[in-house]
């Protein structure tokens, strides 16, 4: 299909969850492309979904799926055609999919910091003060700085998260920099330096994927593709990979890429943060190797109770 098909009576098709920061996820697609192509605002429809995901607010993810509960609604509209493409989080897209599906295009990486909410500082923190998150990344970064705190899981969107905390329920949360920035939320938080919370595989970036077969689409959406954000997340995805990472998986990534190049950063920690095994590697941008020799790295150097954790 050209970008002359895409009119009010036959709009391209943009699948996304439902909540406010999907949404605003999605919006940021659809202005994108319009830009790219001059496309009428009615030749763009958003078509929002509630995911499993959020319908089961409870428990933990890694109890109840997984990253599979953000995206298998919309992936099953895909499939019966009842949209073109689906707009994700990428840090909530599984790292092997079926081949059925294609990521394409990734818009530029926001903000990849996490922000402390509830406290200045992790140090203003009590002793033994709870904190709210459902991130074993998260937990047992935290748990690494200060083995005092405990942590106990929390759902929900990042305005019933903030409320928790106003509410007394939790002495402090963490949330994601870029979703909170584009939730207008940008003076919200304390932002936590790179040193102190690696940031998930992916954190801060958004994707797009379609039909595999769908060779049209994949050219449509080259015109948004950020390239610099695309190969740091591919390193990321594939370190994530490499390590048999999952969502119980207490592991962080970050890559950036100049020209030539690809700077990548990882982390593996046991759940309670006893042990932290951290390091990077600097590769070119065609070497696909690069990814997995950081994580062969790292588990070289691990316990047995650390590599036990990302064994196949």
């Amino acid at each position: 299909m050209t970008v002359a098909n895409y009119t009010s009576h036959n709009p391209l098709r943009i699948g996304t969850r439902r909540s406010p920061l999907a949404l605003a996820q999605a919006e940021m697609a659809v202005s994108a492309l319009q830009r790219a192509y001059g496309l009428a605002e009615n030749a763009v429809v958003l078509v929002p979904m509630l995911s499993t995901g959020d319908k089961i607010q409870d428990r933990p993810l890694a109890e109840i799926g997984g990253k599979a509960l953000w995206t298998k609604e919309l992936e099953r509209a895909l499939i019966d055609d009842e949209i073109d493409v689906a707009v994700h989080s990428m840090k909530d897209v599984e790292t092997v999919r079926s081949p059925l599906f294609r990521l394409s295009a990734m818009l530029p990486r926001a903000d990849v910091h996490d922000r402390l909410i509830g406290a200045s500082t992790l140090d203003d923190l009590p002793l033994n003060a709870k904190i709210g998150t459902s991130s074993p990344r998260r937990a047992a970064q935290l748990k690494a700085l200060r083995p005092d705190l405990a942590t106990s899981p929390i759902r929900g969107n990042v305005a019933r998260r903030m409320a928790q905390v106003d509410a007394g329920e939790f002495d402090a949360t963490l949330l994601a920099a870029a979703g909170l920035d584009r939730l207008g939320q940008n003076t919200v938080g304390t932002r936590l330096a790179l040193e102190t919370m690696l940031p998930a595989a992916a954190q801060g970036a958004i994707g797009i994927d379609h039909l595999a077969r769908r060779e049209d689409l994949a050219m449509f959406l080259q015109a948004v593709n950020h390239r610099a954000t695309f190969v740091a997340v591919t390193a990321e995805r594939s370190f994530l990979a490499a390590l048999n990472g999952n969502c119980h998986s207490p592991v962080a990534a970050y890559a950036v890429c100049d020209f030539y190049n690809i700077t990548l950063r990882g982390e593996i920690l046991l759940e309670d943060g006893s042990e932290r095994q951290c390091g990077s590697i600097e590769f070119a941008l065609d070497d696909i190797h690069g990814p997995a020799k950081l994580a062969a790295q790292l588990l070289e150097r691990s316990s047995d109770s650390l590599r036990q954790l990302f064994a196949p």
